[in-house]
């Protein structure tokens, strides 16, 4: 029998990833034909494309024809792309700058996922308008980036977004969801970063606002340019770890809050707050309370499987 295939098309990249797979449900759930593609975790879901084959990347927009493209790759590792450079510049900026020209030239819109690292934390919250000065070279690959897809397509999008969290594959996935190992063992005592300021951020929200800025656009063809999205609930590491531990009944006398800005690793804004009121006044956005995704997303890695026994029955 015909299988009903939506008319609406969106091609998301890195949808292997944290985001990525997140955007790529919300959009297939929501009556979207979505196509995914990723590099080494694809097959056999997605398509296998490397971003930097300009070939590759041309077939596959001018094959499926997106109506909307949700740029999610990136190397968002702050520490790797201090140690790696040149291949995060070639993901984050020159891939980006690659895919902007392509969904130009079929008149697709594109939305480039970027960060709050653009900013240097000092005057927080910050707007769109605001003058973005990054304290690390992350920040700086995703702002070079930002100005490379709108100066190849001023059709585009850019959406700045915060500390992601989800339903993670693995711990490592997430800077907030990496914390559970050090709750969960808490027979040693655990250094936990109390000074940076952040706003954690539920992956399927931020889905939820791509899909809602996408089909906005569909019907206004003035949405584009810069727009911010974030949770709202303001936490220091050593908060997040306390409210998971919350979360799932688990002590939190063994974590320590360190109060002191961080000597290793690349340099991190003290408090990169995002003003979201742009698309609010858009009605657009969605926010899942921390604890509630929290605990959604770690479940299936607690040690102490009792603990599902009182939650569940």
């Amino acid at each position: 029998e015909d299988v009903d295939i939506p008319s609406r098309r969106v091609l998301i990249t890195g949808a292997t990833g944290l985001l990525g797979r997140a955007v790529f449900k919300e959009f297939n759930e929501n009556n979207w034909n979505a196509v995914g593609c990723g590099y080494r975790r694809a097959q056999p879901r997605f398509e296998q494309i490397n971003l930097l084959d300009s070939i590759a990347v041309h077939d596959i927009i001018h094959e499926f024809q997106p109506h909307v493209i949700v740029h999610c790759a990136a190397e968002r590792r702050p520490d790797v792309v201090e140690s790696q450079p040149e291949a995060a510049s070639q993901l984050n900026v020159a891939a980006s700058a690659n895919l902007a020209k392509e969904a130009a030239g079929i008149g697709a819109f594109l939305i480039y996922i970027s960060t709050d690292y653009v900013f240097d934390g000092t005057s927080p919250p910050y707007k769109e308008t605001d003058v973005p000065n990054p304290l690390n070279l992350y920040g700086k690959t995703k702002l070079e980036g930002e100005k490379a897809v709108l100066e190849n397509n001023e059709e585009t999008a850019v959406l700045r977004i915060p500390v992601l969290y989800g339903e993670v594959e693995r711990l490592e996935e997430s800077a907030v969801t990496v914390m559970f190992d050090k709750v969960q063992f808490s027979n040693k005592s655990a250094n936990m970063d109390h000074w940076q300021q952040r706003f954690p951020t539920n992956v399927k929200d931020v889905a939820a606002v791509c899909r809602q800025l996408a089909e906005k656009r569909m019907l206004d063809p003035s949405i584009k340019g810069t727009f911010h999205w974030s949770g709202n609930e303001q936490m220091t590491k050593y908060e997040m770890a306390c409210a998971i531990a919350d979360a799932f009944n688990l002590p939190s006398s063994h974590l320590r809050p360190i109060t002191d800005s961080p000597v290793v690793g690349a340099l991190r804004p003290k408090n990169a707050q995002l003003d979201c009121s742009k698309l609010e006044m858009l009605g657009i956005g969605q926010r899942t309370p921390f604890r509630a995704g929290i605990r959604e997303s770690l479940w299936p890695f607690l040690v102490d499987k009792r603990w599902r026994q009182t939650v569940f029955h």
